[in-house]
């Protein structure tokens, strides 16, 4: 895993690590969005890119609220997100759009990732 570490000496939204495995997932949906056929350049992949970033922007948002209460408001527009991402891996698993081993990869770690976002963090083991 790349270490990820803000400089705030734990207080960052940096040295959160959901907010590391949400990078990590972001990344990952933006490579795929590269990969899909021109006809989805305007939609499928501007709508994987917009919910890529708004997973880690939340969580970020939601780090630098000054209530609790707030910051669990964030992680569930965090969540929305991440939904909507899977909704649209399913998109291209149905239009076979990349290798489906490459496809159902990243909705198990999606899959995990809304387990550490709700704060689970006994992630089940690969099968």
């Amino acid at each position: 895993m790349v270490n990820f570490r803000g400089t705030m000496g734990g207080y960052s939204f940096e040295d959160l690590e959901v907010y590391q495995y949400a990078r990590i997932f972001r990344m990952k949906m933006y490579k795929l969005s590269k990969k899909l056929p021109p006809e989805e350049k305007h939609n499928l992949s501007d709508q994987i890119r917009r919910a890529s970033v708004s997973l880690t922007s939340n969580i970020a948002e939601g780090r630098g609220r000054f209530h609790y209460q707030e910051n669990i408001q964030f992680l569930g527009y965090c969540r929305g997100s991440l939904t909507e991402l899977l909704d649209d891996v399913n998109t291209c698993i149905d239009e076979e759009y990349a290798d489906l081993r490459k496809l159902n990869e990243h909705k198990r770690e999606g899959f995990e990732l809304m387990l550490r976002i709700n704060g689970v963090h006994c992630i089940p083991a690969k099968t």
